[in-house]
């Protein structure tokens, strides 16, 4: 049968929830222990375990989507099961009759007789799984009189399915302990007090006995709304609809402004007044949002951001190219499975070189025509680099057709120099030139683009210094080369200023595994390292 899995409470304070992270997807097998969603809640993002085997059939609330606790989450269940009737029901709140009131609202009522003293927190049994409704202490980590920091792990918590750590969101000391180990009490019952050392909690302990803060039912709202201190609101067809009911105290212009630890210290950092900020939070609670969302007064009115500009936009046609590109790239990315190989070259020995060369005469080359050149001899060298997955075979290539990436208007071409092991570093040059000028003014024969066995793409040129390619099929790889950059390096064991370079190569799974990339990039490390051997 089909788990219906809400927004757990993950904090003692948490009124809502969102998404930071999916680990799953709908049709994915779930264990009992995987870890399945990272949640954002008002003090930090937390892991969200599953404590359900199955399959995932819904997520209720997208990455990024925001909403309370115990409103729907996910469904987990057989494959293929109808979950219909739960998605169309998914107001998953419980009925007046059978809610409890939020302990927040009692402890407020406290707050509001100025019980609680000044820098006091106190800690509830969270609900630390979505059906948890009672919690035993196994384990505490802290004894009364210890110091607490944010962050500490301050008991072991065994819910219904699990023992988890439950971690404080407050600094001080620990106060008081209302739960010894090994006993059990309702969710949101007193777990624990933390405050300022010394600090004197016994009315605040003989207040929250007598008034029975703690476990208040919803079906005594009625004598609690005698008091003048909370009251039931008016029902919005909402509302109504979902069976539910808003419970707010009555603050009166002395009263403590209550606000969540995060959004206190937000307000602290961006020098905001608390009592100028609106609470959005259950019974008016300052949350992190509401910081975030505040607007900073001047007099006694906000003044609105006004624009002076209009919305617009910039509507393209897709050309074939620019559609034929998309096909192609979407056709590798999903169907090659790509992994990449990054090293780092020294190219001080390449730049001397190229200086050298290019003090001759009418032979200027550029770095680009020396990465040509030691790819396709390195290619002849690795035949199962320079290769094709075919769906009966794989073909590895003898002779060195290697293509270039060039960018125009419409996107990217890929002109082949054919041979380019068997050419000149000048003859290189004089192609890579007269392919890119033509490309840029469609000037190309479609069978110079065609027969690549190898695919490089420069980006150096641009200052990008590292990055990845997809892969131009029916290449089983493509080279990302980045820009020379002049840094700090160890040679010799000492630290002098080099030259490096980033390359990235992409290889298809199918076809290259990652012993054999690995072995091509060491042989054109070695042509790099020694360009000489390129011309001799």
């Amino acid at each position: 049968m089909a788990e219906i899995i809400n927004m757990p409470r993950l904090s003692d304070t948490m009124e809502e929830g969102t998404v930071a992270k999916w680990f799953k997807k709908v049709g994915d097998k779930i264990n009992e222990g995987d870890i399945i969603a990272e949640i954002e809640t008002d003090k930090a993002t937390m892991e969200f375990e599953s404590f359900n085997e199955g399959e995932l059939l819904h997520v209720g609330v997208q990455e990024g989507g925001t909403a309370p606790v115990d409103t729907l989450l996910a469904i987990i269940g057989k494959k293929g099961e109808d979950i219909s009737g739960l998605i169309s029901g998914s107001k998953i709140e419980t009925s007046v009759e059978e809610e409890k009131l939020e302990p927040t609202s009692e402890i407020k009522e406290i707050n509001e007789l100025q019980i609680i003293p000044e820098g006091v927190e106190i800690i509830t049994m969270p609900r630390l799984s979505d059906t948890m409704e009672e919690g035993t202490v196994a384990k505490w980590n802290k004894k009364v009189g210890d110091k607490v920091n944010e962050g500490d792990i301050l008991a072991e918590i065994e819910t219904d399915k699990a023992t988890m750590e439950f971690e404080s969101f407050y600094k001080g000391v620990l106060l008081h302990i209302g739960l010894d180990e090994g006993a059990s009490a309702a969710v949101d019952s007193l777990l624990a007090i933390i405050g300022k050392a010394d600090t004197d909690v016994d009315q605040l302990l003989l207040a929250l006995n007598s008034s029975d803060a703690l476990s208040v039912p919803k079906q005594n709202l009625k004598s609690l709304e005698k008091t003048s201190v909370i009251k039931k609101t008016d029902l919005t067809p909402e509302d109504k609809n979902e069976q539910s009911v808003n419970i707010a105290p009555v603050f009166s212009s002395n009263e403590r402004v209550i606000a969540s630890p995060l959004a206190k210290k937000l307000a602290a950092e961006k020098e905001i007044n608390l009592r100028s900020v609106k609470g959005t939070g259950d019974f008016g609670r300052i949350i992190k949002r509401d910081i975030d969302n505040y607007q900073q007064l001047s007099g006694e009115s906000s003044k609105p951001f006004t624009p002076n500009g209009i919305e617009s936009i910039n509507e393209i046609a897709n050309s074939q190219m620019r559609k034929t590109i998309a096909k192609r790239l979407s056709a590798s990315k999903f169907s090659a499975p790509h992994y990449y190989l990054g090293v780092e070259f020294d190219m001080d020995n390449a730049i001397a070189f190229r200086n050298q060369h290019n003090s001759i005469p009418d032979t200027k080359i550029s770095f680009n025509d020396i990465i040509v050149k030691a790819v396709a001899l390195s290619l002849k060298l690795h035949p199962k680099v320079n290769s094709k997955w075919e769906d009966h075979q794989i073909t590895h290539h003898h002779h060195a057709h290697v293509g270039v990436a060039v960018a125009v208007e419409d996107g990217l071409v890929v002109p082949v120099i054919k041979f380019a092991n068997e050419q000149t570093l000048p003859q290189i040059g004089t192609s890579v030139k007269d392919f890119a000028l033509r490309a840029r003014d469609k000037k190309l024969n479609p069978d110079e683009m065609e027969g690549s066995t190898f695919t490089i793409s420069n980006l150096g040129m641009f200052g990008i210094q590292e990055f990845t390619s997809i892969i131009n099929q029916p290449n089983g790889a493509i080279l990302s080369v980045g820009a020379i950059v002049q840094k700090p390096v160890v040679k010799n064991g000492s630290i002098v200023i080099g030259n490096t370079m980033k390359l990235t190569l992409a290889c298809d799974h199918r076809v290259v595994d990652g012993a054999t990339g690995a072995q091509f990039l060491q042989t054109l490390r070695e042509y790099i390292d020694n360009p000489l051997t390129m011309v001799l």
